[in-house]
């Protein structure tokens, strides 16, 4: 699995080369001297104007810890969120969204591994917001609140790569064993399917996405229902799976979620966003961690 290390720090640093570059030591006339200082004075007034117009509000903020943003994520997602080969340093697309976010924001990101089932029971107690790959749902808007979206996404269905069988809707899962991760919205989407006839189907419920795809591999099961997006990561990284079909007209928008009563705090992480996107950050790390597999 790639890695992805924030490489528009360098692009910070850079700036702050230059705007080093730039200071002045002395002269050596009054007229100069002159000339220098109000050179000076009209860029220090520019950066001002600068600074200011970049500056995320953050007045009426509720955070867990002042100058921090606590991340409640499930690292074991990927390419979403994973552990990088140290084992102990959380990468992948969600961990670059809220890290720039973050920095937008003039805070420090803390990500805490959490598990997926009761993940967002800690939103308020344990950290501030949720970003995990967070399917924007009516039900979950009823006890949460969430940032405008930052990716789509579509449910899909995953076959090993030299399967032969067409799949060209759910229906065509009946009498298949399929594996998902519990509490998915695949979960809920198949549990749906089954409870109400629609098809006689076996749900192995994981704890961990990466089961699914092992269980996969190891003949356990016929099929994983699994986001569009994590297919896209794994078959991106391996050549031994294939995406059979993908629900297309059914959209989902996955979102920061935090609590109903963090409006502030949501209106900064949307503008946060909004920059992001028109500075083509989000493009180009969903192209990063993606590939041409979402193509």
């Amino acid at each position: 699995m790639k890695k992805r290390f924030f490489a528009g720090m360098c692009a910070v640093i850079a700036t702050l080369g230059l705007v080093a570059c730039t200071s002045e030591t002395g002269t050596e006339t009054v007229t100069e001297t002159t000339e220098t200082e109000t050179t000076e004075t009209e860029t220090a007034e520019t950066d001002t104007e600068t600074e200011a117009s970049s500056v995320i509000d953050l007045s009426g903020v509720k955070l867990k810890s002042d100058g921090v943003l606590s991340v409640g994520c499930e690292v074991g997602y990927p390419p979403f969120e994973d552990f990088a080969d140290d084992g102990t340093t959380p990468i992948g697309y969600d961990i670059d969204i809220i890290t720039a976010v973050a920095d937008k924001l003039g805070l420090e990101v803390n990500i805490i591994n959490t598990a997926w089932d009761g993940i967002f029971a800690g939103i308020d107690v344990n950290y501030d917001v949720v970003c995990s790959a967070v399917t924007i749902t009516p039900e979950r808007q009823e006890t949460m609140i969430f940032s405008t979206p930052y990716i789509n996404n579509y449910q899909s269905v995953v076959l090993l790569a030299d399967d032969d069988k067409t799949i060209s809707s759910f229906n065509d899962l009946d009498g298949m064993s399929i594996a998902v991760q519990k509490e998915t919205t695949s979960d809920i989407l198949m549990s749906d399917y089954k409870s109400t006839g629609t098809i006689d189907v076996q749900i192995v419920a994981n704890e961990k996405v990466t089961s699914c795809f092992t269980q996969l591999q190891n003949g356990e099961v016929d099929a994983v229902v699994v986001d569009s997006t994590v297919a896209d990561g794994y078959i991106n990284s391996s050549d031994d799976f294939v995406i059979a079909y993908k629900d297309t007209a059914e959209a989902e928008q996955f979102g920061i979620a935090m609590g109903k009563e963090n409006t502030a705090l949501q209106a900064a992480i949307n503008q946060a966003l909004a920059e992001l996107e028109e500075e083509g950050y989000i493009q180009e790390t969903y192209d990063y961690w993606f590939g041409a597999a979402a193509e």
